[in-house]
């Protein structure tokens, strides 16, 4: 039985933006912390064998300059690491190219926090979604992760599938969702449009919107 409140108040979320060579970018921060030892937790973020445990099996080059891809959503390219703290790589999916970084920083309480930052264009999916389009598939990442480390089997993709279409899964998108409105409100946004993209998402992942193409799709969600 998952604790989806307790899972979902764990994790901090924040909207900002950016400037690129190719304009007004938006950038999606989240972080939650764990127990564990930094290279354990490393590993389970990096090593191509622990990945598909909790998110979605990889293949590809895993080093920099290398490609990598993601089965059944982004590819892309590792541009920079720097083992056991952080990681960069570009995330195209969708015909859309973004960008990724995690960060992991060991904490006083023996814990382990892991950052993830997420920037991308804006352009027609972020009006329509919002900060929800890719934050709400990288939650469900974030859940995989927490999962994983607290020892639980190693992630069935029948079972997942399942899981995102029960009232539980819909349940976790539904506050999910309304996390990240609160997150694109506290960044500025006024309050009627932040709510409307953050219902489209939620209609989204109860079956009722096409899908939103700069994150994790339903298919690697939790």
């Amino acid at each position: 039985m998952i604790d989806i409140k307790h899972q979902i108040s764990e994790v901090r979320r924040e909207v900002g933006s950016r400037v690129l060579e190719a304009g007004e970018a938006r950038v999606i921060t989240l972080s939650q912390t764990y127990r564990g030892d930094l290279a354990d937790v490393w590993d389970a973020c990096t090593n191509p064998e622990r990945i598909p445990r909790w998110f979605l099996p990889i293949s590809g080059d895993l080093q920099v300059g290398g490609r990598y891809q993601l089965e059944g959503n982004a590819g892309g390219t590792i541009e920079r690491c720097d083992p056991p703290h952080s990681f960069a790589a570009t995330w195209e999916f969708g015909g859309q190219v973004s960008w990724i970084e995690v960060r992991l920083a060991e904490q006083p309480d023996g814990k382990v926090q892991v950052a993830l930052e997420h920037v991308a264009h804006v352009d027609e999916m972020w009006e329509q979604f919002g900060p929800g389009a890719g934050g709400v598939g990288w939650d469900g990442a974030l859940l995989g992760l927490a999962m994983h480390l607290s020892g639980a089997p190693p992630l069935n993709p029948e079972e997942a599938a399942a899981w995102m279409s029960s009232d539980e899964g819909h349940q976790f998108y539904a506050l999910s969702s309304e996390q990240w409105c609160q997150a694109d409100i506290a960044a500025g946004t006024p309050v009627a449009e932040a709510q409307a993209a953050a219902d489209r998402v939620r209609a989204f992942y109860t079956g009722a919107e096409p899908p939103p193409e700069t994150g994790p799709g339903r298919d690697g969600s939790s």
